[in-house]
């Protein structure tokens, strides 16, 4: 079974050529056309514990909804740049988000906490947290256990400790329409720090996925952590998603 999923997981990108704070209850907001930068952004502060987001107190057998990864067909030929990402994919899981900073904090949202309906990338250059084309530092990226979000992650991770994410492909967009596609090697539960986003080697582009263990206050997070693998073109559509950031209640 393990062998057929690292199977879809290789061959489709192939053939497609991919800190705590409280939860406060709040109202719902939309935005249609939420900003993106191609610059390294500045954080508002440094963070110092790992981002909150919670799973859903009641979370569904079904999981997900999420469709797979669009098909990149077109998009520059110029290297990748210092460019924020903008979406992620990752098949086995069923997971596609759009993805924006966790500096974009909406009125009405207290305390900046994690917003839901999309995945957020934190920035630290002490923590080795950075851009995914920046050669020894860590995309860091997170979101909410919930259904559509990063619920897959830990119901795999429960699993003889998330053995089947072994080997699966996480794909990120960026907002210079590039793709970066990863391949899962480390599995780390109950994580309370950024270690292992700082190991990466000075050469090495990784990313870390995280989400949490528990309900809200829970401070053992998630974290998924792969390797760069390739880099290639993508379509200028694919890599903008239309995000529609919730504020959670």
């Amino acid at each position: 079974m393990h062998l057929r999923h690292w199977l879809m997981d290789r061959l489709l990108p192939a053939l497609i050529t991919a800190a705590g704070v409280t939860l406060l209850a709040a109202g719902l907001l939309s935005y249609a056309s939420p900003p993106t930068t191609g610059a390294l952004p500045t954080p508002s502060s440094t963070p110092t514990a790992l981002p909150t987001p919670t799973p859903a107190v009641t979370p569904s057998p079904g999981g997900p909804s999420a469709s797979p990864a669009a098909t990149p067909t077109a998009g520059p030929t110029s290297a990748p740049g210092l460019a924020a990402p903008t979406r992620v994919v990752v098949v086995f899981a069923g997971i596609d988000l759009p993805i924006l900073s966790s500096d974009y904090d909406p009125p009405g949202n207290p305390g900046n906490y994690p917003l839901c309906d999309i995945a957020q990338y934190l920035v630290d250059p002490g923590a080795k947290l950075g851009l995914p084309a920046e050669k020894g530092k860590t995309a860091y990226i997170y979101a909410h256990a919930r259904e559509g979000m990063f619920l897959p992650l830990l119901e795999a991770s429960q699993r003889d400790d998330g053995a089947e994410l072994l080997g699966a492909l996480v794909q990120v967009y960026t907002d210079d329409d590039h793709l970066f596609i990863y391949e899962i090697f480390r599995v780390k539960r109950h994580a309370t720090d950024f270690s292992l986003a700082s190991s990466v080697g000075p050469n090495e582009q990784r990313v870390v996925l995280q989400t949490s263990e528990g309900r809200k206050g829970t401070i053992p997070k998630l974290q998924v952590a792969a390797r760069l693998l390739s880099v290639q073109p993508a379509n200028h559509a694919e890599a903008h998603p239309k995000a529609k950031p919730r504020i959670c209640a």
